[in-house]
């Protein structure tokens, strides 16, 4: 498997324009808690949809695994470690979820391009490679390829990604608000 390119953003728009009027998209946790926060989910459902991510993420590795005849699941070598590491993991999820926030307040139909633009951007001016995704991240500490990351480093990057999630939807709840 090589890093020649990043299709995940590709990939994101389909599955948001797809997924969004069956499930609202939700792909990832910090989303999900997200609109928890925001009072658009019950937390019951918020936390359903977590467990479905985590699993989706885990049929997504063992999926591609297969596909590149490598073993369903290896814990992940690669080390994904430090300050900037986690700083970039904050810049990523935070400006995920105001790319989400500010589609859907003004440009709905957008928001799959918006998504996926904004991931395949951030995996360039991240040090992190922008996972923004507690659930990405569960998934890749369990491939030992570059797309990997140690199971000791995960635990740094979804408390970064959550800090990120926790910001942006401070300042989406002011920025996004209907006008009065």
């Amino acid at each position: 498997m090589s890093s020649n390119h990043n299709p995940t953003g590709a990939a994101l728009v389909v599955l948001i324009a797809i997924l969004g009027p069956v499930s609202g998209a939700h792909l990832n946790p910090v989303v999900s808690a997200a609109e928890w926060r925001l009072g658009r989910r019950t937390i019951g459902l918020a936390a359903a949809y977590v467990a479905v991510q985590v699993a989706g993420g885990l049929v997504g590795v063992a999926a591609t695994h297969l596909m590149f005849e490598a073993p369903l699941f290896a814990a992940s070598t690669k080390a994904r470690g430090g300050g900037a590491q986690l700083w970039s993991e904050v810049v990523a999820t935070f400006g995920l979820l105001l790319a989400i926030y500010g589609g859907l307040r003004y440009r709905p139909a957008w928001v799959p391009l918006l998504v996926g633009a904004y991931i395949t951007a951030a995996y360039r001016f991240t040090a992190s490679t922008s996972f923004a995704d507690p659930a990405v991240t569960i998934a890749r500490s369990l491939t030992d390829t570059f797309a990997g990351i140690r199971p000791a480093d995960a635990p740094g990057f979804i408390a970064a990604q959550l800090v990120g999630g926790a910001l942006a939807v401070v300042l989406a709840r002011w920025l996004f608000a209907d006008p009065a």
